[in-house]
C-alpha cells in the first residue's frame, strides 16, 4: 500500500469520519460486474476475490469505527498501529487482483473490480487506468464509462465526463445512478456545459433538472436523490419558487423518519420565507423539534421576523447647498441569509 493510501486512512482517523470503503462495484457504479459464466474458472476466481475483497474492506471499516469510539473514551489505538493493521489486511487484496490480472489480462470485469478497489483507497489515477482498460476490453459495459465519467468530473477535462455519462446512459438507460451523476456534473460545471452544448445558463439548469427528474422517475423512493434534486433549485436565479416547493414536498412524502422529515421542514420554511408566505413558514418551523436543527431553526426564525418587521434605521446624509442642509432618511431592510451546513440527513451532498 502506498503513502497516498496511508494518508487517506490517517485522514479518516483524524477527522473521525469513518468511510464505508466497500469496493463492490455496484456501490460506485450503480451496476454490478457482469459475470459471464460462473462455471468458468476465471469467473469463479473473480467472484471469490471480490467476496474476499468485500470482507477485508468491511473489516477495515469496522476497525476504523471501533477505534473512533474507543478514542472518544480515551482508549483508542494509535494511528500508526491502526494503519499498520489496515495495510496488512488490504495488501493481500491488492496482490490478489494483480496476480489475477497477470493471468487474465483481458478480463474486463477483473479490471473493473480492481479499479473500484483502487478508487476506494484513494488511488484515483490508477483506478482510472483500470477503468480505461475495462472500457477498451468491453466497450458495451456502462459501468466502465460511468466510472471514467466520475473521474473526469473530478479531475478534468469535464467535457469527457459529459461524453462518458452519455455513453453509460445509452448502454443502460434504466440505471438512475448514471442520470444523477450526469445531472450533478452538468449542474456543477455550468460554464463548461454552456460551451459544450451551445446553450445558456438557464438551459443548462433545465438540462440538469431533466436528468435529475429522469433519475427520480426510475428510483422514486430514493430520499437522498430527491433532496439532491430539491437543493439544486437554490443555485438557480431567479429562484423557481413553485418548482422548488414541489420538489421539497415530494421529498417530504418519501422521508424515512422524523429526522428526515424535519430536515425537509427546514427547507420548506426557507423557500416560503423567500416567497413571502410567512404564516406557512412559521408553521413549518413550529413542526421542527429535533435539537440537531436548533441553530438552523433559530436562524430562520430570525430571518422570518426581519422579513415580517423590517428594521428601519435612520442615516443622516447632509447635503451642503450654501445655507440649506437636507437630511435624507434611508430605510435599511435585512435580507434573508443563506443556509449552510444542512445536516447530512436532510441534504444528500449537492452543492
Amino acid at each position: 500500500m502506498n503513502n497516498l493510501t496511508i494518508g487517506l486512512l490517517s485522514a479518516l482517523l483524524a477527522t473521525n469520519q469513518p468511510q464505508a470503503v466497500s469496493n463492490l462495484v455496484q456501490d460506485n457504479t450503480g451496476t454490478s460486474v457482469a459475470i459471464v459464466n460462473p462455471n468458468d474458472p476465471a469467473e469463479k476466481e473473480l467472484l471469490q476475490l471480490m467476496a474476499d475483497d468485500d470482507a477485508a474492506v468491511a473489516e477495515v471499516n469496522k476497525w476504523i469505527q471501533d477505534n473512533d469510539a474507543f478514542t472518544a473514551q480515551g482508549a483508542g489505538e494509535s494511528k500508526e498501529e491502526l494503519n499498520k493493521r489496515i495495510r496488512a489486511r488490504l495488501d493481500p487484496v491488492r496482490k490478489a487482483y494483480e496476480d489475477f490480472l497477470r493471468r487474465y489480462p483481458n478480463n474486463a470485469a477483473g479490471h473493473l473490480a480492481y479499479g473500484s478497489f483502487l478508487d476506494d483507497i484513494g488511488e484515483e489515477d490508477a483506478a482510472a487506468a483500470q477503468n480505461e482498460t475495462a472500457a477498451q476490453l468491453d466497450p458495451k459495459n456502462p459501468a466502465a464509462w460511468n466510472n471514467l465519467a466520475n473521474y473526469y468530473g473530478e479531475n478534468g477535462p469535464v467535457t469527457n465526463a459529459f461524453v462518458d455519462y452519455a455513453k453509460a446512459i445509452e448502454l443502460s438507460p434504466a440505471e438512475p445512478v448514471y442520470y444523477q451523476n450526469f445531472a450533478t456534473t452538468v449542474y456543477l460545471f455550468r460554464k463548461d456545459a454552456e460551451q459544450f452544448y451551445g446553450i445558456n445558463e438557464q438551459q443548462v439548469f433545465d438540462k440538469a433538472l431533466a436528468l435529475y427528474q429522469k433519475a427520480i422517475q426510475l428510483d422514486p423512493d430514493n430520499f437522498p436523490l430527491a433532496t439532491d434534486y430539491a437543493q439544486s433549485y437554490y443555485g438557480i436565479k431567479p429562484l423557481r419558487t413553485n418548482d422548488a416547493l414541489v420538489a421539497w414536498t415530494n421529498a417530504l412524502q418519501i422521508a424515512g423518519d422524523d429526522t428526515d422529515r424535519e430536515g425537509v421542514y427546514i427547507h420548506l420554511a426557507r423557500i416560503k420565507i423567500i416567497a413571502g408566505r410567512y404564516d406557512e413558514a412559521r408553521a413549518q418551523l413550529d413542526a421542527v423539534t429535533n435539537s440537531m436543527y436548533d441553530e438552523l431553526k433559530t436562524r430562520l426564525e430570525k430571518n422570518l421576523e426581519e422579513r415580517e418587521h423590517p428594521a428601519t434605521n435612520t442615516i443622516a446624509v447632509t447635503t451642503n447647498l450654501q445655507v440649506v442642509g437636507t437630511n435624507v432618511v434611508l430605510a435599511v431592510t435585512n435580507d434573508i441569509s443563506v443556509l449552510t451546513n444542512i445536516p447530512a440527513s436532510s441534504s444528500g451532498q449537492i452543492p
